[in-house]
């Protein structure tokens, strides 16, 4: 296991585009962490600076308290797992699983061994005579993991390895690489940008945006307590829905509809009074149950059923009014074969942002 730091990491490339900026992150031992973001964040970059395959410009990257900025990346004791397998074709799946340790020099019954608990591990056992091209992409992926697995580095790094995998088995594949890693205990880093998997196997995750760092924390911090609009949007799906409107007294008012705001609300909403402000509610907000609209009697608002999707225990319900478009999500046991349907908001989990900054609005 191994702490790492990284501290105003910067990476500027000689034509000038600046891809990381000022990355901040502790990262404890044993711990998962996932980057996440869209295309072109600089989610890879900064993984591979971590790996050493990229130089840093600037900033100070530790491991164990000991500065490897410099560090050559043999010397840095981790091991990755690319996107693309990155397997010898040439080699047999028991060579390439035990290819680091034949570099290091271990003895035979060594490699042996560890060629033949990590094959176990992976359920490779029977496939170790033959070559990558014989394999299927789930098993090749495998075998990736295990050539990692048996270098026992400091810290496993991972570049969307699970992306070249049908539906079915990244789904599978991601269980085992989590089971994996709580049984080992290794410090892993892993990137990709599939919000799905990262709310699924991180510890804490780090949500990036044109190389800067948008918000770090647990998946349900970041489901519950988005620090922005970008955040709010990029995790959960569908995303969460955004109106615009305007702080009037203790009312939210847009042109489609009119939301009263809980008491518990208005302080911290007190400098947008007569502002304009956006309103992000999630799809499973938006209720249409008795109680939550004998809760808000005066939020009720009746939109248009523009289309459902049926997804087996819910619906997904396309809600229209005056241009404002909603997505709900509602159990499949309520009848939303209709044209209109009254909902209300959960007002206990609704958000508001300023619209300038897109930061969430908080109380002071």
């Amino acid at each position: 296991m191994a702490k790492l730091s990284l501290k105003n990491i910067n990476k500027i490339y000689p034509n000038g585009f600046h891809a990381i900026h000022d990355f901040n992150l502790e990262i404890d031992d044993g711990e998962f962490i996932v980057f996440v973001g869209p295309s072109g964040c600089g989610k890879s970059t900064m993984l591979r600076m971590i790996a050493g395959l990229e130089e840093i410009t600037s900033g100070e990257f530790t491991i164990d308290g000991e500065k490897v900025n410099k560090l050559a990346p043999v010397d840095r004791d981790v091991a990755m797992v690319f996107q693309n397998y990155a397997l010898y074709y040439n080699m047999s799946v028991y060579d390439n699983i035990g290819i680091s340790l034949k570099i290091r020099h271990e003895q035979k019954q060594v490699i042996h061994k560890e060629v033949k608990d990590a094959a176990e591990r992976f359920d490779l056992s029977e496939y170790l005579n033959r070559f990558p091209a014989n394999l299927s992409g789930g098993q090749r992926q495998r075998v990736a993991l295990g050539r990692t697995v048996v270098r026992n580095p400091k810290v496993f790094l991972m570049d969307e390895p699970l992306s070249n995998l049908d539906a079915k088995l990244r789904s599978k594949t991601r269980s085992e690489i989590v089971q994996l890693q709580k049984s080992l205990g290794t410090t892993t880093i892993y990137v990709t940008h599939d919000q799905i998997e990262a709310m699924t196997m991180a510890d804490r995750i780090v949500i990036m945006k044109d190389g800067v760092i948008q918000q770090v924390g647990k998946p349900s911090e970041l489901y519950d307590l988005p620090s922005n609009i970008f955040v709010a949007q990029f995790i959960g799906t569908p995303s969460m829905n955004m109106i615009e409107g305007k702080i009037d007294g203790n009312k939210f008012v847009s042109n489609s509809l009119t939301i009263t705001i809980p008491d518990e609300d208005l302080k911290k909403l007190e400098p947008y009074q007569g502002q304009e402000v956006i309103l992000g509610v999630r799809p499973e907000d938006i209720c249409t149950d008795g109680i939550t609209m004998n809760e808000y009697p005066n939020s009720i608002v009746e939109m248009n059923v523009e289309l459902s999707e049926f997804l087996g225990k819910e619906y997904y319900v396309h809600l229209n009014i005056n241009n404002l478009n909603l997505i709900a999500r509602i159990n499949s046991r309520d009848d939303v074969d209709v044209d209109k349907m009254k909902i209300v908001f959960n007002m206990k989990k609704v958000h508001f942002f300023d619209k300038n900054t897109t930061s969430r609005i908080v109380e002071d």
